[in-house]
């Protein structure tokens, strides 16, 4: 069964086009790269995955439903954290609330779930930072503490949105190591502005300007580059340290 089948799909923002006749296909436990330029639609697409905004034109099933339905199923990574830094919580209050909605309604958490919390912050590795509060987190930190809790629903297909903005290209690695691990096991999309980057760890990359072309890792090169972000771009490069 294919994670993801999204067929002839368009969005727009009352007049605005944002999306239009995006087709794709997403196999099971695939790692996909999803780039694009800014306003691209990438966002918007993920949205639509997750069930929370409605296409204007099109199909999408997710795990052989509808989003709605296969929303529980689904981990979620978004691009800002939901809530503000300064909040006093700590690590494991976050990442407890990923199983809200997953386990029992009433009488606060299960023993199973805090057994998930467990276990998810040790495969993210700040199993030892549990009773720290976010606002004493590092970027990389936090930001395995948000994957920690997209983990602690069990999903089969994970989603990040940018998760690698504002943190150091060292934290970068060690982030794409962990989900490369994921991998294993579950269905990853990420969206990123970094093609040379990523990859080096996906399968394919979508790329996304309102329109879908999906190419294989080994075939992104400069004009594939060029044309995606309308000649904005004109070299990516890393230097390692």
């Amino acid at each position: 069964m294919n994670a993801i089948e999204i067929h002839d799909l368009s969005f727009a923002y009352s007049e605005t086009p944002v999306l239009e006749g995006i087709d794709l296909t997403v196999p099971e436990r695939e790692f996909l790269g999803i780039v694009g330029p800014n306003a691209g639609g990438k966002s918007t697409l993920l949205k639509i995955i997750l069930g929370l905004l409605p296409p204007t034109r099109g199909s999408v099933k997710v795990l052989g439903t509808t989003p709605a339905q296969a929303r529980t199923r689904l981990g979620y990574v978004p691009q800002y954290p939901a809530f503000a830094r300064d909040f006093p919580v700590t690590v494991e209050q976050v990442v407890l609330m990923g199983r809200l909605g997953r386990g029992r309604m009433i009488g606060g958490y299960s023993h199973r779930d805090h057994e998930i919390a467990r276990r998810v912050m040790g495969e993210t590795e700040i199993g030892n930072l549990a009773q720290r509060r976010i606002d004493q987190l590092s970027g990389g930190q936090l930001q395995r503490t948000l994957v920690a809790r997209a983990l602690a629903c069990e999903p089969e297909i994970l989603i990040l949105d940018e998760p690698t903005a504002n943190i150091d290209m060292r934290v970068e690695n060690e982030l794409f190591d962990l989900l490369k691990l994921l991998n294993q096991r579950m269905t990853i999309l990420v969206v990123s502005h970094d093609i040379a980057f990523i990859s080096g760890y996906v399968h394919r990359v979508a790329c996304l300007n309102r329109t879908l072309i999906c190419h294989r890792t080994e075939d992104i090169d400069g004009q594939v580059i060029q044309q995606l972000y309308d000649n904005e771009v004109r070299m990516v490069a890393h230097h390692h340290h």
